[in-house]
């Protein structure tokens, strides 16, 4: 028993194999998965939520791809077919939530998708094979990061109160009561439906602030369940 251990041991840690499990390329996986959601999307959104939801699902199609491809070795003709129809259902659960998904959010989950499937995928090719298209899609996700949504103003949509300040010539008035009434460093904004029943505006300001919830910022109504997640 102590010689089969010490057989499996070493196998484990010269080979990265787990039996048929390739452990070094799900580590590799679970650690891009990790930094990119870590250092990458909860630095800028704090949403535990999708944090929770994004690791589970890179640990979760790694796993579904690997075996997948494993038990259909012995079918030969049906493997292809398999494979296809697979991931096919692996793209499709991006349409599985209820709420509707921010769009950076869905880039986010596409992005852990793929990687994970390359990974699972990859157990033919070298160390520097697998890790180049990760460090690739990392780095791609860094650089917009960095450049692109950090420039850009954030949003939201306000039901005004002062009906009379929505003239032309009351531009500067409606932006300084705007400033203050919100505290937001408001850059422009632009002014929608107005009901002159109610004295109500609809204004939607344009602002710098990074961790901006978009989906909560453009509705008028609330509701209980999403605001509880912030």
């Amino acid at each position: 028993m102590n010689t089969d251990f010490a057989t499996f041991m070493s196998q484990l840690f010269h080979t990265g194999q787990f039996g048929h499990i390739n452990l070094t390329n799900f580590l590799i996986s679970t650690l891009m998965v990790w930094i990119m959601v870590h250092f990458l999307y909860y630095r800028r959104s704090k949403r535990r939520d999708f944090y929770f939801t994004f690791m589970l699902i890179g640990i979760v199609i790694y796993f579904l791809v690997y075996f997948m491809i494993f038990v259909l070795e012995d079918l030969k003709g049906k493997t292809g077919i398999g494979i296809g129809i697979g991931l096919f259902g692996i793209f499709s659960i991006m349409r599985y939530r209820t709420d509707a998904m921010p769009v950076r959010e869905m880039t986010y989950l596409f992005s852990i998708i793929c990687m994970a499937v390359i990974n699972a995928l990859g157990t033919e090719i070298t160390l520097l094979e697998m890790l180049l298209p990760n460090l690739l899609i990392v780095g791609a996700v860094a650089l917009c990061e960095a450049f692109l949504l950090h420039s850009t103003l954030a949003t939201k949509l306000i039901q005004y109160d002062r009906v009379a300040l929505v003239k032309p010539e009351c531009h500067d008035e409606l932006m300084a009561d705007l400033k203050e009434r919100t505290g937001l460093d408001i850059d422009h904004f632009e002014i929608g439906a107005i009901d002159y029943l109610r004295d109500t505006a609809i204004i939607k300001v344009y602002y710098k602030d990074i961790h901006a919830n978009e989906q909560l910022n453009q509705a008028i109504k609330v509701k209980r369940s999403e605001w509880e997640k912030v």
